[in-house]
């Protein structure tokens, strides 16, 4: 079966994809503005934006964040500063030179030191009158040297891993297959088309999808892949209904 068979028609029509935008800071709101709009026009509904708490908001983009709830957007938690000044160990080294680059800062902490990221994050939410979070995602997807068992103490009820979506309270693992876009070189391109092709192929087995959008995905190699694969699947979701009979999630 080809790569086309395996995620149109039918195949497609049962799959339901999760449609998250990352990076929101606000140097990147204008380019955060330009996808909404792509979203839009493709009917693409819902959307959850992870937003970066610590990379130095004002009034004003506290009040498009608002904006954005107001669109029917979903804000989650996206790390601290989503950067790290210093590399620590072959792990994060390997990590950083072919996934991450310098923005995975979870895996620059202990565990009380993502403990103490992650529980501010969530408080930042709170305290600029945006609501209590449910969904947190630490940059690059990675999440670091802590527990899962200790995620239950933190505030989110979920976290975005690489392979799928975690439930804090009772440690169970969803997984869901992922596809990315941020390629700006010939061989990101390669690697990451050849990626996406194979998590389709998974999706149209498991009828889960998600597409994971970066802020500049639209103007980099693969704008077009994200393209089709905006119009690809059936439905989309909220990821409060992974794992939910109905599409009602209960942890």
């Amino acid at each position: 079966m080809s790569n086309a068979e395996a995620t149109t028609g039918a195949s497609a029509d049962h799959i339901r994809a999760l449609v998250s935008v990352h990076d929101v800071m606000p140097e990147t709101l204008p380019q955060v503005e330009r996808i909404l709009a792509l979203l839009d026009d493709e009917g693409v509904a819902p959307v959850t934006l992870l937003v970066v708490p610590g990379a130095g908001w004002s009034s004003e983009g506290i009040e498009q964040l608002r904006g954005f709830q107001a669109r029917g957007c979903e804000l989650a938690g996206h790390g601290w500063i989503h950067r790290v000044d210093r590399i620590t160990g072959l792990a994060h080294r390997m990590h950083s030179r072919f996934i991450s680059r310098n923005v995975a800062e979870h895996l620059a902490l202990d565990r009380v030191g993502i403990q103490d990221l992650i529980a501010r994050c969530h408080a930042w939410f709170v305290e600029q009158g945006l609501g209590a979070p449910s969904l947190y995602c630490p940059p690059a997807w990675a999440m670091g040297p802590i527990p899962r068992a200790a995620l239950a103490s933190l505030p989110f009820t979920r976290h975005e891993l690489f392979g799928g979506i975690l439930s804090a309270q009772t440690g169970r693992m969803h997984p869901v297959p992922l596809t990315g876009y941020e390629a700006d070189t010939a061989l990101r391109t390669v690697v990451i088309r050849a990626w996406n092709r194979l998590n389709r192929r998974h999706a149209a087995r498991g009828g889960w999808i998600r597409i994971g959008i970066h802020p500049h995905d639209l103007e980099l190699r693969l704008s077009e892949d994200l393209r089709r694969d905006l119009r690809r699947f059936g439905s989309y979701a909220g990821y409060s209904e992974v794992g939910a009979p109905l599409g009602d999630f209960r942890d």
